[in-house]
């Protein structure tokens, strides 16, 4: 398609790969180092990847692309025809992602609109969709990456850690650093607050965590009508099961995402982690 407004994100986003497909949207790769090695997330190296190396305690690091990948591909979607580009990313608070997009932006042979979604995974993801979704629909450039910034922005992200130490190993931990103290005693409940992780909840057992965030996902929804991811890093068998919980105890909702979160994410957060992205409609 020609003179339309193109789609770019990372992959932090998660998205799944037929949605990707059916929008045309491109999808420029974060890194994870992985004793040393270099490899881009999706294509060479797997959240399984990382949750091995994770549980031996191997050193696991991640890294932003370089401004030279988003001008690639902000040059890609000029060659094919676009007259803008809408570039969404995972939140600045916790990478350096965004600047490097708008590093390249400011060399772009086409306007290039970046928007820092102070999310991420799919609280990210539902925003490339509504983006997607308005530049289908032949809205202007700017137009469109205000879509993306009401959905992200009004989405909730909830999250179930086992250990707060793959966090605070990445320096990820943000405001839920007021926790360590107590984390051997706790299984924590924590949110995105304007970018950054915070703690939610403090719970005693991972049974009664996992029935709170699961309620709390319930209440976020109220009585909107909502699509809903569930993500996991190796744990499908609980994320399988709280996605059948959500569908039953949801009237109003639309679609529902189950998948695991990649590699870079996986670094992060550690084996067992669960969360739910609930995003009004």
């Amino acid at each position: 398609m020609s003179d339309h407004v193109a789609i770019v994100t990372d992959s932090t986003a998660y998205l799944p790969t037929d949605l990707v497909t059916r929008h045309g949207i491109r999808v420029v790769p974060l890194q994870v180092v992985i004793a040393g090695q270099v490899r881009d997330e999706g294509t060479e190296v797997t959240a399984d990847d990382v949750a091995h190396a994770l549980r031996s305690w191997a050193p696991v690091t991640t890294s932003r692309p370089s401004p030279q990948r988003f001008a690639d591909a902000y040059g890609d979607a000029a060659r094919a025809g676009a007259r803008g580009v809408v570039s969404l990313h995972l939140s600045a608070r916790m990478s350096g992602t965004v600047e490097a997009a708008r590093h390249a932006a400011k060399e772009a042979e086409i306007p290039v609109r970046v928007v820092d979604t102070d999310s991420i995974a799919m609280g990210m993801g539902f925003g490339v969709l509504s983006a997607a979704e308005a530049a289908e629909a032949g809205t202007d450039l700017d137009d469109v990456a205000e879509a993306a910034r009401h959905r992200a922005n009004s989405t909730r992200s909830l999250f179930y850690v086992d250990t707060l130490e793959h966090l605070r190993r990445g320096g990820r931990i943000g405001a839920a650093a007021t926790l360590l103290g107590s984390a051997l005693m706790i299984k924590p409940l924590l949110h995105l607050v304007n970018g950054t992780i915070a703690p939610l909840e403090k719970v005693r057992t991972t049974s009664r965590a996992l029935a709170r965030l699961e309620d709390i996902a319930v209440e976020e929804a109220g009585d909107s009508d909502v699509d809903v991811a569930v993500h996991h890093l190796a744990n499908a068998v609980r994320a399988a099961a709280l996605a059948e919980r959500l569908r039953e105890r949801l009237p109003r909702l639309r679609d529902l995402y189950v998948g695991e979160v990649g590699a870079v994410i996986g670094a992060h957060v550690g084996p067992g982690m669960l969360a739910v992205v609930v995003a009004p409609r």
